[in-house]
């Protein structure tokens, strides 16, 4: 299996012709050659109705941690991952992309990572599978404009992102006593 770094930004083939275009988002066997060999056993879908809305930044602790593959159905959303792992020479780093309806790019974000999106446009649809099942006890979060990471989400000035009140109260990294280990891959810019 090759070396895969520990967020990855996968964009799959669109085929297209007069009809439209046809795309392939999983397969296990393009999925091993990228270092990703998780079994996902979860799909989740959200709506988001405002521009704006921002959700994260989550992750679920150990034994119950999720790898997780996000992709915008509609709409488009800038999509984070933060890293977690005590340890790592790249804890509390931040990696980003654009993901779209239309470029159909896609963000694996591994355990040991907290993730969040905002949403770009009005009713942007995300769908993610993830390799654990929704466990309340395991689920944790750190707030999303911590400045200790300075995540720069790009939000029109003077516009506040629509948040959960769950996500409005999350804890600051500093405050965080990280389960996750460091597995000797660090976090690396997206190509």
């Amino acid at each position: 299996m090759p070396f895969s770094l520990p967020v990855q930004l996968i964009r799959p083939k669109r085929f297209g012709d007069s009809r439209g275009w046809f795309t392939e988002v999983y397969s296990v066997p393009a999925f091993e050659k990228l270092g990703i060999t998780c079994t996902f056993v979860q799909d989740n879908h959200s709506l988001s109705i405002p521009a704006f809305t921002l959700r994260g930044l989550h992750f679920q602790t150990p034994p119950r941690g999720q790898d997780k593959l996000v992709r915008c159905v509609r709409g488009t959303i800038f999509d984070i991952a933060v890293d977690i792992r005590r340890g790592s020479p790249t804890y509390g780093q931040w990696v980003g992309a654009e993901l779209s309806a239309e470029n159909g790019h896609q963000l694996f974000i591994p355990i040991g990572f907290a993730h969040g999106f905002v949403t770009l446009e009005d009713n942007c649809e995300v769908s993610y599978k993830c390799s654990d099942t929704y466990e309340p006890d395991s689920d944790g979060g750190i707030r999303w404009d911590d400045p200790a990471i300075g995540i720069d989400w790009p939000l029109p000035a003077d516009t506040s992102p629509e948040l959960s009140a769950k996500d409005a109260v999350q804890p600051l990294l500093a405050d965080f006593d990280s389960p996750f280990p460091y597995d000797g891959r660090p976090l690396a810019p997206l190509a």
